[in-house]
């Protein structure tokens, strides 16, 4: 059984994808009183699954007439995936940036759920039993390494 972040996550999802501009606009409280939860919950999900590293721009303004945008960063086109990895990873890069954008590459169809999930148990702090800044640079150096062979996307 799904919780209730989970639903949050999935509705607003939906109403992104139904969006033609690619965002939207919400009031916190109208969204609490919809899944009948407090409004931190609300604040939960959106800091946590609506990040910058996953792919998203989130605006807020507080207040009477108060709201919440949440707008998707479109991944670039195939072409210009290269230089889009490359910039994100650079020298070093730390298990929620890595996280992020394997959830980008994910989310844009890139990659498989299986590919995404064999990704990050690779990359994961628990598997990369080293000392920070090494950690995050042989991440760095580990994501860069791998190849998606069917779209060439990978470095």
């Amino acid at each position: 059984m799904r919780n209730v972040s989970d639903i949050i996550e999935q509705y607003l999802k939906s109403i992104l994808l139904e969006s033609p501009q690619g965002l939207v606009e919400i009031q916190r409280n109208d969204l609490a009183d919809r899944f009948s939860c407090v409004p931190s919950q609300i604040n939960y999900v959106i800091s946590t699954r609506f990040t910058l590293e996953k792919g998203y721009v989130v605006e807020s303004k507080r207040g009477g007439g108060g709201y919440i945008r949440i707008q998707r960063i479109q991944l670039p086109a195939q072409h210009a995936i290269h230089t889009h990895l490359h910039q994100s990873i650079g020298e070093e890069i730390s298990q929620s940036a890595a996280e992020g954008l394997i959830y980008q590459l994910e989310e844009a169809h890139f990659l498989s759920k299986r590919e995404a999930n064999l990704m990050k148990a690779a990359l994961s702090r628990d598997t990369l039993l080293l000392k920070l800044p090494y950690r995050d640079q042989l991440r760095a150096r580990l994501l860069k390494a791998i190849k998606k062979k069917e779209t060439n996307v990978w470095m």
